[in-house]
């Protein structure tokens, strides 16, 4: 049976991860970082989405499991499930996480809710009183081949009853992506890559101009057309 190609980009990573695995390594064969990183330059967490894959049976040695393997190198020991076809991704709904599958999904969202990036035990800055608490959360994502998958994110209390049901279009923030000029996608690939990003002075003032009154918006707007003439 002819696999589907690798490099077909409207399939999600960890899939076309599993077909570079078994299009240019081969069950048994080393590779490197350096060489899984080179195959996909677009994508900044193509480590973690093949590290993905041991959760569908496949087996992929690292140094700490195989002692002769270098630090650099993988070796891709054995094929699990054929993620590939439709439905072989999707999560169970209504399973129970065990506690080994939270602790891994907050630990690769470093512990922090994905929607408004509280710690768990901070205060909400309201009331000063309230912290959060978090857990993994259910989350649909709409993928580029149109099939609909779960998959999980760590979030706090407060953010899982707002976005309970909301459904993420992963082809829409594709296509956003795609649609960047190249600098605006270098700034983009480096926010990622930092799993943050620093307001400018600019975007913090606009931040606290959206949060005046009417009477004192119309002073800033005033001052803001006085300097521009």
């Amino acid at each position: 049976m002819t696999l589907p190609s690798w490099r077909d980009t409207s399939r999600g990573t960890m899939i076309r991860g599993a077909l570079w695995l078994e299009a240019e390594v081969g069950e048994g064969e080393i590779f490197t970082k350096t060489r899984l990183r080179e195959a996909f330059p677009d994508v900044s967490q193509i480590d973690r989405r093949l590290r993905d894959l041991r959760d569908y049976g496949w087996q992929i040695d690292t140094r700490r499991e195989d002692p002769s393997l270098k630090q650099e190198e993988q070796r891709y020991v054995q094929r699990g499930r054929e993620v590939w076809i439709p439905g072989q991704t999707k999560v169970n709904r209504n399973a129970s996480l065990t506690a080994a599958q939270r602790s891994k999904v907050m630990l690769v969202d470093n512990f922090l809710c994905r929607s408004c990036g509280i710690a768990g035990g901070d205060l909400y800055g309201e009331d000063g009183v309230s912290s959060a608490q978090l857990d993994v959360a259910r989350r649909k994502v709409q993928l580029p081949n149109g099939t609909v998958e779960v998959q999980l994110v760590t979030e706090c209390n407060r953010c899982r009853v707002g976005r309970r049901g909301h459904q993420v279009d992963l082809a829409g923030i594709l296509g956003a992506v795609e649609s960047l000029a190249p600098l605006e996608r270098q700034i983009f690939a480096k926010w990622i890559e930092a799993d943050g990003r620093k307001l400018t002075g600019l975007e913090k003032l606009w931040g606290i101009y959206r949060t005046l009154p009417d009477e004192s918006r119309q002073l800033v707007k005033q001052a803001t057309t006085e300097d521009g003439k």
